[in-house]
């Protein structure tokens, strides 16, 4: 049987680079090298993209802090609108080997905000995780929430402020509608880049100030007291939940740090340790979410779990880290897919949409 090709991008100009090329590396290893043929894709930290060899896409592949895309002098384009061959040497206009799927592996903006989704989209390109709305979508905490909100899920109670209101933010105001401590994020970032939790009034101005140089908009939420469970969602029109899993962070809080550098700054309890029904209860709300959200392929939901029982959705990942302390292929593994099936089975899920999509009609005259 021939192998598909499928191409991987990855890197990206966000501030999640470095985890997406720990996700890409991660993927590359564990891909089925007899299903499928890998084309790698990487773009810099200025935009541009570049073919690159398996033997040597990466510098410093073995530690996260140092870790760098290598830049090829075989830069790339995309030709939007054609059936075949899309994308090109944009130095030679020779074509690429066809590919027969993408696996879009870029993190944050411009990766994981609808941006990539569209431009694959328009180049006639199957790809793995949701399409253009529901990526855009999860990438805005406010708005997600508002969508969250009508359909009957919990989420924190919060405020957002706009480069417009910078000026007026003001300390006594938001402590007193929401607590202290509180959460200040950008609202347009993942992997908890700007992300701060503070308690005083000079930390509060710290922190807008941070996460205003990420984003131009910023939410503020309340602190929710409580266990921090993550579900993983898996399929299209009839997604499936994972075991549920807990993140015990041993810093303040879940950040960037912990996630993607330090190992041993969180654990996983996988799965968490929870009641029959709790756990019915987080697959149920996560499929719910994912479903409000219109989400496909795939997702994590992260949830705060409190004392009394209350759930709260804190937010949905698109795309996911995939590097080996990644929760969103951990909670599979337990759960009874293997990081090589669940690779496959996000490939599969992506051709089986895209083909459902040429099936539309695109004008009334056909």
């Amino acid at each position: 049987m021939k192998k598909m090709n499928v191409g991987i991008i990855f890197g990206g100009k966000s501030a999640e680079h470095e985890v997406s090329l720990q996700s890409a590396k991660n993927i590359v290893d564990a891909i089925d090298k007899e299903k499928f043929e890998v084309v790698l894709i990487g773009i810099d930290k200025q935009g541009n993209w570049h073919i690159n060899d398996q033997s040597s896409y990466l510098m410093h592949a073995d530690n996260p802090k140092l870790i760098q895309l290598n830049k090829s002098n075989d830069a790339v384009a995309i030709v939007p609108g054609s059936s075949d061959h899309q994308l090109i040497h944009a130095n030679s206009a020779e074509v690429l080997d066809q590919l027969d799927v993408v696996f879009p592996i870029v993190h944050g903006t411009l990766g994981e905000d609808g941006s990539l989704q569209g431009m694959l989209r328009l180049a006639n390109l199957p790809f793995v995780g949701p399409s253009v709305l529901s990526s855009s979508i999860c990438m805005d905490k406010d708005i997600a929430k508002i969508i969250l909100q009508n359909a009957g899920i919990n989420v924190a109670k919060g405020l957002v402020y706009t480069r417009t209101d910078i000026d007026n933010i003001r300390f006594e105001v938001v402590s007193e509608t929401l607590g202290t401590p509180m959460f200040i994020k950008p609202a347009n970032q993942g992997s908890s880049v700007g992300v701060s939790k503070v308690t005083t009034e000079e930390e509060f101005y710290e922190a807008i100030k941070l996460a205003f140089q990420f984003d131009h908009k910023v939410v503020i939420e309340e602190n929710i007291t409580g266990r921090e469970i993550e579900c993983s969602v898996l399929g299209n029109e009839e997604p499936i939940a994972s075991l549920p899993g807990e993140i015990l962070p041993k810093t303040e809080f879940y950040s960037y740090e912990s996630k993607y550098i330090d190992e041993k700054g969180a654990e996983l309890a996988a799965p968490a340790d929870l009641s029959e029904e709790v756990v019915q209860k987080v697959q149920e709300t996560a499929i719910a979410a994912f479903q409000a959200l219109q989400c496909e392929g795939l997702a994590r939901v992260d949830f705060f779990l409190t004392e009394s029982g209350e759930l709260y959705v804190n937010e949905l990942n698109t795309l996911p880290g995939f590097t080996k302390i990644s929760m969103y292929p951990r909670l599979w593994e337990i759960s009874g897919i293997s990081y090589t099936d669940l690779i496959t089975k996000l490939i599969d899920l992506a051709v089986k949409r895209h083909k459902q999509d040429q099936e539309l009609k695109s004008s009334i005259w056909e």
